[in-house]
C-alpha cells in the first residue's frame, strides 16, 4: 500500500475497523473513505455498487458484520445469516467490479468444526459439524473465505481472508444480551463492585477454554498481511495461547477488584468445549502479539470504565 492510495474500511466505527483505521492513521495513511450504516446500507446491492462505482477505493479492509456472543446468534439465526451474506457479497462483488488492488476479508474462530483438534489449524476448515448455536454466522463467514477464493480464481482479485481468534478492545460491545464473554463479564463484575453485589453468576461450567487477542494486535496483523500475504485460503490471527472461562472470570474478578464470589450457571450452554488458533502460519512470516491479556484486560477496563485500577 501507498500513502496515497484510498483506503476503505467497511466498518470503520466497530472495535475492529477502528483498530485497522487507527493502526493505518498511526503509519501516516490519510486517504481514507467512510460511510456509516445509516450512510450507506452494506445489505442493499445497488447502494454498494453506487459507493464503489463513486468512490473507486484502492484497498479494502472488509470488517463490517452482524456479531455478537452465544445468546445473539442463537436467537437471531436469520439475521446474523442474511445480514453478513449481504454485507460482505455486495462488497466482494463490488470490489473485483471497481479494480480494488486487493481486499481483506475477516472472519472467526467459530468458522471451524466444534470438535476439530486443538489447537485449530487452516486446513480443519469444513471437515466436521459446526457448534449450533452460532453456525449461521460461522456458514456466512465461510462462505465469504470461498467468495474470495473463488473471484481470485476466476477473475484474479487479489483477495485475502482472516481469521482472527476472540478479540476485545476499544469500542468493544457490553450489552449482556449480545456482547462476547469478555467485555460481558467486564461489564458484570464492575457492576457487581459498584453495587457491592455478594456474588457474579457466569453462563456455562466455566470450563471451555478460550483465546483472546487485542483488537490493537489484531489490526497490527491485519495491516501486515495486507502488505505481505497474498494466498488462498485464510490464515490465522491469535496469540497461540488459552485459558478457562473460569481462570478468565478470576482474572477479571482481580483486576476490577470486586471481592464477592463466581457462581458458574451450568443449566446455560457452553458453547465450543475450546477454541485455540494455531498461528505457526502467521508466525512463520514474521508477526507475533505483542500484548498479554492481563495488561489488555487493564488498559480496556481503564478506558472504558474511568476507574483507577489499583496494581
Amino acid at each position: 500500500m501507498d500513502k496515497k492510495d484510498k483506503i476503505y474500511i467497511a466498518g470503520h466505527r466497530g472495535m475492529v475497523g477502528s483498530a485497522i483505521l487507527r493502526r493505518l492513521k498511526k503509519e501516516g495513511f490519510e486517504n481514507f473513505v467512510f460511510r456509516t450504516s445509516d450512510e450507506l446500507d452494506l445489505r442493499n446491492q445497488l447502494s454498494v455498487a453506487d459507493f464503489f462505482a463513486k468512490e473507486k477505493p484502492g484497498y479494502v479492509f472488509l470488517a463490517a458484520a452482524k456479531v455478537g456472543g452465544i445468546l445473539a446468534n442463537n436467537t437471531y439465526r436469520a439475521e446474523f445469516l442474511y445480514d453478513n451474506l449481504m454485507i460482505q457479497s455486495n462488497v466482494i462483488e463490488n470490489a473485483y467490479r471497481n479494480n480494488v488492488k486487493k481486499l481483506l476479508f475477516l472472519g472467526s474462530s467459530c468458522i471451524y468444526p466444534k470438535l476439530a483438534p486443538q489447537p485449530l489449524k487452516e486446513d480443519y476448515l469444513l471437515t466436521g459439524l459446526l457448534e449450533h448455536t452460532n453456525e449461521p454466522y460461522a456458514i456466512a463467514k465461510i462462505a465469504g473465505i470461498k467468495m474470495c477464493d473463488a473471484y481470485r480464481i476466476q477473475y484474479g482479485c487479489n483477495f485475502i481472508s482472516v481469521m482472527p481468534t476472540n478479540l476485545y478492545g476499544s469500542n468493544d460491545n457490553y450489552d449482556l444480551n449480545n456482547s462476547h464473554v469478555l467485555p460481558a463479564l467486564l461489564r458484570k463484575f464492575h457492576e457487581a463492585k459498584i453495587k457491592n453485589q455478594s456474588e457474579v453468576i457466569v453462563w456455562g461450567s466455566g470450563t471451555p477454554r478460550r483465546e483472546f487477542l487485542h483488537a490493537d494486535d489484531m489490526a497490527d496483523a491485519c495491516v501486515f498481511l495486507m502488505k505481505n500475504y497474498s494466498e488462498p485460503g485464510l490464515i490465522n490471527i491469535g496469540v497461540g495461547e488459552d485459558l478457562s472461562i473460569k481462570k478468565l472470570a478470576e482474572m477479571i474478578k482481580d483486576i476490577t477488584g470486586y471481592k464477592g464470589k463466581i457462581v458458574f450457571d451450568s443449566s446455560k450452554p457452553d458453547g465450543t468445549p475450546r477454541k485455540l488458533m494455531d498461528v505457526s502460519k502467521l508466525n512463520s512470516l514474521g508477526w507475533k502479539a505483542s500484548i498479554s491479556l492481563k495488561n489488555g484486560i487493564t488498559q480496556v477496563y481503564k478506558e472504558k470504565f474511568l476507574l483507577t485500577i489499583e496494581s
